[in-house]
């Protein structure tokens, strides 16, 4: 589920940050004024600087390193692709410009930024992801039959330069190795020339302030191309194994105070591991906390007896994210009551991914599911009118008691596709190598006098992320326990 309770109103993650935040940015010392034509973080503490700056420390700190040789890497396998859908651009914005920023670091606090994460158009149209750099920019520049793409960004800084030492933003004494120009050109496929030769005009197309543009290529990404089928497998693999990571350490977290951020602490370790971060902020919401849709505070305790809602997905290094949620009992069994609450979404969710294949309307998958919903709430008294009459458009009140939509597009963002035209999304055709999440959920509040008592405090969602094939679907996350059966014999055999 993520962060958007209406599956059609999302929000495109591409401002140049990530959810968690970075340690001190600069430690004790920071740059003083230099020649660095750059700033140091925001915030700045140059107030407390101790940075040397005396030319004969200069002289000294830019000697005796031993050679870098110019080693340049192999081209990366998603340029290929990235060049494919910069054509399409071209091609629908013949003799414009077009320019696609990366996005540069957000200030957190002071002099500490956000990790960086670049805009997601950037990472589709180039192939450079989790090592982008901040304030990059690719330009597509008409030329007779189509467009040149240059990426601009400010290359590594020689040891003669005080860059180097001085400025804790990008210099490699305090962040690492940066890439050259030519290092990104043989990478990415694609021409690269130093940021300060890169000049905007007033005529530019750009994303992130041009609605025609922003809308394109939000739609490019609708339907995924191989590389990017790829990288969601390989998100939702790493996914499951942190669901794995989270069910091996349920006795060890069950009854603790704040164990809901046990719970999410052990699955971000396995992003961490296993790909670049988390692509979204963990949903651990135990007990009464499973009917809050986007539970993030994670400070409760998971206690026994109780079922703890897990929405959780894996942003792999090339920014593709999965997105799945499981409800799990907390003791490894479930309740009458919590298994047919339980199974009662899981048929939803079965029925909706039942109907997918090519040609269906995306917002019919939604009401397929609440089909089921209706029936379930309406056999169990909870309804004041029957299943039938619930589901007409001027009724809904099965709604109360899941008000989110049932699927949204997935890829580079969690809502991915974002700026999509309603008739390109939620009214469009399902095509072929579309990825999308289904996930019915039930939220009975617990003072919601209006189902019964047994039921208030209960939520489950169940969450899988489909990918349309030529004649069907396949459900990626189907190897992460779903049947109420199923997810007692993963608890028992932890």
């Amino acid at each position: 589920m993520a962060t958007s309770s209406d599956a059609t109103s999302t929000t495109d993650h591409a401002s140049g940050i990530d959810d968690a935040p970075t340690g001190e940015a600069a430690l004790d010392d920071v740059a003083p004024e230099t020649e660095t034509p750059v700033s140091a973080p925001a915030g700045g503490n140059t107030n407390r600087s101790t940075t040397p700056d005396s030319t004969r420390f200069q002289d000294y700190i830019s000697t005796g390193w031993v050679e870098q040789p110019a080693v340049l890497p192999p081209a990366r396998e998603a340029s290929g692709f990235a060049a494919e859908r910069r054509r399409l651009v071209s091609q629908a914005f013949a003799g414009q410009r077009v320019v696609v920023p990366a996005g540069d670091l957000k200030q957190r606090s002071n002099d500490t930024d956000y990790p960086f994460r670049p805009h997601s158009a950037f990472a589709h149209l180039t192939g450079w992801a989790s090592d982008s750099e901040p304030g990059a920019v690719l330009a597509l520049d008409p030329v007779d039959g189509g467009h040149s793409a240059t990426l601009y960004f400010r290359e590594r800084a020689g040891r003669d330069s005080n860059e180097f030492y001085a400025n804790p933003a990008i210099g490699e004494f305090w962040i690492g190795a940066r890439p050259s120009l030519a290092q990104v050109a043989a990478d990415l496929g694609v021409a690269t020339a130093h940021i300060d030769e890169f000049v905007a005009s007033e005529s530019d197309r750009t994303v992130g302030s041009d609605e025609e543009l922003d809308r394109f290529v939000s739609e490019l990404r609708l339907v995924k191309d191989a590389y990017e089928v790829a990288e969601l497998r390989s998100a939702v693999d790493a996914t499951r194994r942190g669901f794995d990571d989270i069910v091996a350490e349920l006795p060890r977290i069950a009854d603790q105070t704040r164990g809901e951020r046990i719970v999410e602490g052990v699955f971000y370790t396995r992003a961490r591991l296993d790909g670049n971060a988390v692509g979204y902020d963990t949903i651990a919401a135990s007990g009464p906390h499973a009917c809050i849709l986007h539970w993030t505070r994670n400070d409760g305790s998971v206690s026994t007896g109780d079922m703890i809602l897990v929405d959780a997905g894996v942003e792999v290094d090339s920014l593709y994210t999965a997105d799945i949620t499981r409800t799990l009992p907390v003791n490894g069994t479930f309740s009458p009551v919590q298994r047919r609450v339980y199974e009662a979404v899981r048929e939803a969710a079965d029925a909706a991914l039942a109907i997918v294949r090519p040609g269906i309307v995306f917002r019919d998958v939604h009401a397929e599911a609440m089909k089921v919903i209706a029936r379930y709430t309406a056999e169990w008294g909870i309804l004041p009118v029957s299943a039938e009459e619930s589901l007409e458009p001027d009724a809904q009140y099965h709604r109360r008691y899941m008000v989110h939509g049932t699927s949204h597009h997935l890829g580079l963002d969690v809502h991915d596709c974002a700026q999509a035209r309603r008739e390109m999304y939620h009214d469009g055709t399902v095509e072929e190598g579309m990825v999308f999440t289904i996930e019915p959920g039930l939220y009975f509040q617990p003072d919601d006098l209006t189902v019964p008592e047994e039921f208030r405090g209960i939520g489950v969602r169940i969450e899988d992320d489909i990918l349309v094939t030529a004649d069907g679907a396949e459900n990626l996350s189907a190897g992460i326990p779903r049947t109420a059966d199923e997810v007692e014999a993963w608890l028992s055999g932890r």
